[in-house]
């Protein structure tokens, strides 16, 4: 991140959920099937991309979505706005069952829940104007704002930061980020109570990414927008949101509001991702952190492991591990909200401990060596 992050505190915000959440998600799971067999195609298997999350967001509130590529963070972003049917579970906004809703019955959602896609330069349709992009969710929904579409395209142009002449101007003339203000932009025409941001930021320049993050902010803070701001920068993640939930092979591992996670986490998984931001070391300046290096790659979601999907990459792993599937609860210790997916939780600490945990036994070898010289 650049040096330039800065994020302003929310006005009026707090570490914990509201009472009546305005989205909520129970269980939801996404299971995309394999095909196979010739001549005659038949199931063989199932990609479990999702698998069971629960989750909330509150009125106004920023939510973080973090975890790995390819543990089923844009996944559940496009479940939760319907772009995807869900195999199971349940999705309540603002206290509406829309789980298998039908287009009609979605209708009048469609406009509370928007989304801002990860790539800006695909997510704009290059043969319309940038005020043709933004104008046309308004058409959709029949809306006709006070002073007219044009007005109020010039006016959220200039709110994410641009230039109210841009209005006849195509995508191909800007930036990157540019581009993604304008995604923004369209996606504010709809005056949304709900945005899922999928990994807005991850497309840009380092350079860019603070000016955007902190466009967004400002647009949360200034309209009430609830956010699920999917990312896989934890500290983005940690300016930015309020709650952060942990995702691990299509589950959530651990959720809380940001200072019980990014100082206090329990889950193995949650320290190791932690343990991995990069950090500029600088004398006398703060403690020094644990240090773990984990070992494989994810496991493939078509065999995910029995019980703890972690217990593969787990220096605390034992034979219920590979039994019981830990629940998400909250543990002793916790502050209230921070719930955690495992049997054995690490201590709620991030500093270095007496001795590092490498489980790849590569690096452990080359650090050996580099030691022995």
């Amino acid at each position: 991140m650049s040096d330039n992050l800065t994020l302003p505190t929310q006005q009026g915000s707090t570490d914990t959920p509201s009472a009546e959440p305005l989205l909520k998600v129970e269980g939801l799971t996404k299971h995309f099937p394999i095909y196979g067999g010739f001549p005659i195609k038949r199931k063989v298997g199932a990609v479990q991309a999702v698998d069971g999350v629960d989750l909330t967001v509150g009125v106004g509130e920023s939510v973080g979505l973090v975890g790995e590529s390819g543990c089923g963070k844009s996944t559940t972003g496009r479940l939760i706005t319907r772009l995807l049917e869900p195999t199971a579970g349940k999705i309540t906004y603002s206290g509406q069952d829309i789980t298998h809703a039908s287009r009609r019955q979605l209708a009048p959602v469609r406009s509370e829940i928007q989304m801002i896609f990860q790539d800006p330069y695909s997510s704009l349709n290059p043969r319309q104007t940038v005020g043709t992009i933004i104008k046309s969710p308004m058409e959709v929904n029949g809306i006709n704002p006070a002073g007219g579409r044009e007005a109020r395209v010039r006016e959220l142009l200039e709110l994410v930061g641009l230039n109210p002449e841009h209005y006849n101007r195509f995508p191909h003339e800007f930036s990157g980020g540019q581009r993604q203000r304008i995604g923004v932009a369209r996606a504010l025409a709809l005056e949304p109570k709900l945005i899922v941001a999928d990994e807005p930021v991850s497309a840009l320049d380092v350079s860019i990414q603070a000016q955007v993050v902190n466009m967004l902010q400002k647009v949360q803070r200034e309209l009430g927008i609830a956010f699920l701001f999917i990312a896989h920068d934890l500290a983005i993640v940690r300016h930015f949101s309020q709650r952060v939930a942990v995702m691990y092979l299509g589950k959530i591992v651990e959720v809380g509001d940001r200072e019980s996670i990014y100082n206090g986490p329990r889950h193995p998984y949650t320290h190791a991702l932690l343990s991995a931001v990069p950090e500029v070391e600088i004398a006398e300046e703060g403690p020094a952190r644990e240090r773990i290096r984990l070992s494989g790659d994810v496991p493939s979601p078509i065999h995910p492991p029995s019980g703890c999907r972690f217990r593969t990459r787990c220096w605390k792993a034992q034979d219920k591990c590979a039994t019981e599937e830990p629940p998400l609860v909250q543990i002793s210790g916790n502050r209230p909200g921070h719930l955690t997916a495992c049997h054995f939780p690490e201590d709620p600490t991030t500093e270095p401990r007496d001795e590092d945990v490498i489980l790849d036994p590569a690096l452990r070898a080359l650090e050996e060596s580099a030691t022995k010289e």
